[in-house]
């Protein structure tokens, strides 16, 4: 193998290439990767090693903590990393500062294969190529629904209704589980229950924010209930902490991320008890018929502040990273947006919520302020100390401020 284990968060691996495809048609370049860490980005970062060789250096940081250091990172001349793999949000703040370039020369030279659906274009630019779609959706336990004499649930009050019928049945104490992490998490899961009510974010045609009012409580109402049937603890649970609580059968609902979804039905880590009866399946709605989730894209973004040549080696890379070979071995890692993909239990609630009418993330210069603005200042609600206008005023302030700094407000 020519990848090393991805063992630590936050360490850089190196990546040596195999002599049949060293270089991938390339002479130079050093190709520097930052992103996530979970099974897919794993597996296209694997497929862009396969290009090291012949004067090409392939290395990566694969770590929850990348949107964190992203902008810093990209911000250095040269930058720390010729590549970083995004979201839709996460790509907002490296637009602002124009810390990425546009790939249309690349794409026109090495991205014959490349669907026009990848072709992340902002301003008549493409600025990313996107590799897989994701949301966060309900995974059920059909199992502990059944035992419970409950249906499964389509809306977040069938939620609470199940939950509470699987608490009073002593089958479980927290059987909700989500990721509510404090900070980016938490402020996710505002954005997802937010989009259920069906309101807009911001006045029209202004970066005013919009949510302190009847929609932004019913959410945030919501998210408490649903709190109070999750672990205590709930406040430090990110993807990684829901997905091992999953696997180690301690919870029935989960709203956590399609991605997860290879990993948690695979035969490691958990039992056949958990795997044989988890169901994943679309995001429930709230008042109504909104879906509350976000539709998302990830992709690759290439820096600016790096050399042409370290730009065309990142970009051939990662091509390579997202060929069709790579898809098809890793076909349950995600939803990829590919030709070949072949849709599985996995990607069934990523599916759904996409068919359920799920509408993307918002793509705004100044949504990452509000979900920033969201994260800190819902907690106290939360928790109890403070009514929902309180932490609904609260953030309006925080984001007022924050988009008056950025020149977004006036």
């Amino acid at each position: 193998m020519f990848l090393k284990k991805l063992a630590l968060a936050g360490a850089v691996t190196v990546l040596s290439g195999t002599t049949a495809l060293a270089g991938c048609g390339l002479s130079a370049g050093n190709v520097n990767i930052l992103g996530n860490d979970f099974a897919a980005i794993q597996a296209v970062v694997a497929g862009a090693g396969e290009c090291a060789g012949d004067g090409v250096t392939v290395s990566a940081n694969l770590t929850t903590e990348h949107r964190d250091l992203q902008v810093a990172a990209l911000t250095a001349n040269p930058a720390q990393y010729s590549a970083a793999i995004v979201a839709n949000s996460s790509i907002v703040p490296l637009l602002n500062d124009g810390l990425i370039r546009s790939l249309d020369d690349l794409v026109a030279k090495h991205g014959q294969g490349l669907q026009p659906s990848q072709l992340i274009t902002i301003d008549g630019k493409v600025m990313a190529v996107a590799f897989m779609a994701n949301a966060q959706h309900l995974f059920y336990r059909s199992d502990v629904l059944a035992a419970a004499g409950v249906q499964p649930p389509k809306s977040y009050e069938e939620v609470l209704a199940a939950a509470a019928k699987i608490k009073s049945a002593g089958l479980m104490d927290h059987p909700v589980i989500m990721n509510t992490k404090t900070g980016w998490n938490l402020g996710e899961e505002f954005v997802n229950m937010y989009m259920g009510t069906g309101a807009p974010f911001f006045k029209a045609g202004s970066a005013e924010v919009a949510i302190n009012n009847d929609h932004g409580v019913a959410a945030l109402n919501m998210l408490k209930s649903l709190t109070e049937y999750s672990n205590p603890d709930y406040l430090t649970y990110d993807s990684n902490a829901t997905a091992a609580v999953w696997e180690a059968g301690q919870a029935a609902l989960g709203i956590m991320w399609g991605s997860r979804g290879g990993p948690i039905l695979d035969d490691e880590g958990s039992t056949e008890e958990v795997t044989g009866s988890t169901v994943l399946t679309s995001a429930p709605t709230l008042m109504g018929d909104n879906v509350a989730s976000t539709l998302w894209w990830d992709g690759f973004t290439i820096s600016a502040n790096v050399s042409d040549a370290d730009a065309e080696a990142t970009f051939v890379a990662l091509v390579n990273g997202i060929s069709d070979d790579v898809v098809r071995t890793n076909n349950d890692a995600a939803v990829w947006l590919s030709a070949v993909y072949e849709p599985s239990a996995a990607s069934a609630g990523v599916s759904a919520t996409a068919m359920s009418g799920a509408n993307p993330y918002p793509m705004l210069p100044y949504m990452g302020l509000l979900h920033g603005a969201l994260g800190a200042e819902i907690t106290e609600f939360l928790q109890g100390s403070e009514t929902a206008e309180q932490a609904l005023a609260d953030v309006e302030a925080a984001y007022t401020a924050a988009a008056k700094e950025k020149g977004f407000l006036q």
